[in-house]
């Protein structure tokens, strides 16, 4: 649903995201090295006690547990994102080394994930330049039947939640997918998540046997990428939020607009420091994540007319696997079936 509601702004083809940014207080920008830190410090807490549970659940209980380690792994997946964003600590080494840390036990390339990641800000909806869900026209579908419109299609109905893995595997270990200037850096992080990998994985096996690898990281790592694949899809695509070409897009109304609001179970928002209160977040990155609810409220304020607000249910995600499958530039999405009719 979308909230309509009393706004003291109006949103024009004249309105930067500048004139946005500056309706929200000059506090929730600043850095908290104490907040920064203490986020660290509950996110290696709430992973250690989801490892103790691992090993000391009966095996009935075991989904439970992953689901929880998963679930807090997350959360280290957001410290890592605030460090992509420089939005954790004003120095860059210390964005950096915190950053590689959080993402090593995901296997997650830091350096890969941030510049793809910065590319989606600047062009979050916008056909040809967003790399997150972005959504196949008639003709990229039709081209590609087989294994990649195959592939498409698991990803955009019942099998949504696998699409953070092979988005994962296709964009972040391929240095030649970037520009010259980052393939050091971009090399330097897909070879210490490779050697990382390498190593823990021999030791986990070694100690513990390959069923205590699918327990202690195989399990909760799904669970991992089940969030990532389900945050990051509801983020920007429903089934009335447009992605545009180029010569409509417009920074302001599309970050705005075209940002979703979701409200998680609150075990899921506290282990995940607020990552789904987004709007804020493509209005500025430089948001820090324990400032997000602040900020949100703010442009609420301000904006909420214009927001997007929903509430996650399996509903929602069948609603969003059922009808968002191609773009359509007059009605957002055609479905598979209305596309496939029309090819036969």
């Amino acid at each position: 649903m979308v909230a309509i509601q009393n706004s003291s702004h109006t949103l024009t083809p004249e309105t930067t995201l500048r004139d946005i940014i500056k309706t929200i207080p000059s506090e929730y920008f600043e850095k908290k090295p104490l907040r920064a830190w203490l986020s660290v410090l509950f996110s290696l807490t709430t992973a250690a006690l989801g490892y103790a549970s691992i090993a000391f659940s009966p095996w009935y209980l075991l989904p439970f547990a992953w689901i929880f380690t998963g679930t807090a792994l997350t959360g280290w997946f957001v410290i890592g994102h605030d460090c992509g964003h420089r939005s954790f600590s004003n120095k860059i080494w210390v964005n950096d080394l915190v950053g590689h840390i959080a993402f090593l036990p995901l296997i997650f390339p830091f350096h890969g994930w941030r510049f793809k990641h910065d590319h989606h800000h600047q062009h979050t909806n916008k056909m040809g330049e967003d790399n997150a869900w972005y959504p196949f026209t008639v003709e990229e579908y039709e081209e590609g039947k087989g294994l990649i419109s195959g592939v498409y299609r698991l990803i955009r109905t019942r099998f949504w939640w696998i699409g953070s893995i092979i988005h994962w595997a296709n964009l972040h270990f391929n240095a030649s997918l970037y520009p010259e200037r980052q393939r050091e850096q971009v090399k330097f992080s897909y070879r210490l998540v490779i050697v990382f990998a390498a190593i823990s994985f021999t030791v986990l096996i070694y100690t513990t046997g390959f069923l205590g690898f699918i327990n202690y990281f195989l399990m909760p790592w799904l669970v991992y990428h089940f969030w990532m694949s389900t945050f990051t899809i509801v983020h920007h695509t429903m089934p009335d939020i447009q992605f545009k070409d180029k010569d409509k897009w417009h920074a302001a109304t599309d970050q705005l607009t075209g940002t979703v609001h979701c409200d998680y179970p609150a075990w899921v928002e506290w282990l995940c420091h607020d990552i789904n209160v987004h709007v804020p977040h493509h209005i500025s990155t430089g948001i820090p994540s324990y400032n997000l609810r602040l900020a949100h409220k703010s442009l609420d304020e301000n904006w909420g007319q214009y927001m997007y607000k929903t509430k996650f249910s399996w509903e929602l995600m069948k609603d969003i696997g059922d009808r968002c499958h191609i773009y359509d530039s007059e009605k957002c999405y055609k479905t598979f079936a209305e596309v496939d009719a029309k090819s036969v």
